[in-house]
Parts: structure tokens; sequence; C-alpha cells
């Protein structure tokens, strides 16, 4: 896939994990390193990023669709998660096909703030 992910969120999308977390840096920092690690890391996945938004799309496969949101905290920034499942058939079977996936998900998230936190100390 190329970089082409709509931004907007499909019409049939069901979210299957929300996650959030805090990290100590201003958010425009934070969002910059996010997005440079989701693209290393995004394999054949879009990954799609609006900077104006602090947003990040990761669209891959036919069901799996990531969605990324860097705000504002006082103590510095909130970085929102939340895998949606976006199969426009079959969608009944997006959650089947991905249970490795959401069951990795919560590990998965806290890798990334780990990495992120590392990023953005250097």
């Amino acid at each position: 896939m190329t970089d082409s992910a709509p931004i907007d969120r499909p019409a049939r999308a069901t979210p299957l994990r929300a996650y959030a977390g805090e990290i100590h840096a201003e958010p425009s920092a934070v969002f910059e390193t996010l997005v440079r690690l989701l693209r290393a890391g995004s394999g054949d996945a879009a990954v799609l990023a609006e900077p104006s938004l602090q947003f990040v799309v990761v669209q891959g496969g036919w069901w799996y669709r990531a969605e990324y949101r860097v705000l504002s905290s006082d103590d510095g920034s909130r970085i929102e998660h939340e895998l949606l499942n976006v199969a426009s058939k079959a969608h009944w079977a997006g959650p089947i096909a991905g249970r490795k996936v959401l069951a990795d998900s919560p590990a998965a998230f806290g890798r990334l703030l780990t990495e992120l936190v590392g990023e953005l100390e250097h």
C-alpha cells in the first residue's frame, strides 16, 4: 500500500480496542516522532499523517485500521490509540482474523510508548 489511505474514518468502522498514555514532552515533538516510528515499522501498511490535526492513520490489510491522536495535556502529551475493524465485506470476520493482533495490542501500545520516550530523550 501507499500513503494514500483515507484520513476520514470509513463508514463501516467498528472500534475494537482503545488505549491512551501520557508522555512528558511537547505534542509537536511527540507527533513527529510517532509518525517516524510508525512509518519505519509499518511494513506494507499505509501510513497517513495529518499534522494540523496531530492525527495518524495506519491502514493495513482488509480489516485493520489504527488511529493515533496526539493531544496537549497538563504534563506534556496524551497519545490516544484506537484499533478498528474496517472490513467492508465479511465485517464479522475482522475480529476473528485479527485476534492475535488484538490480544497483543496492549503490550504493543506499551512498547510504542516506551520507544517514543526513548527516542525523545536522545
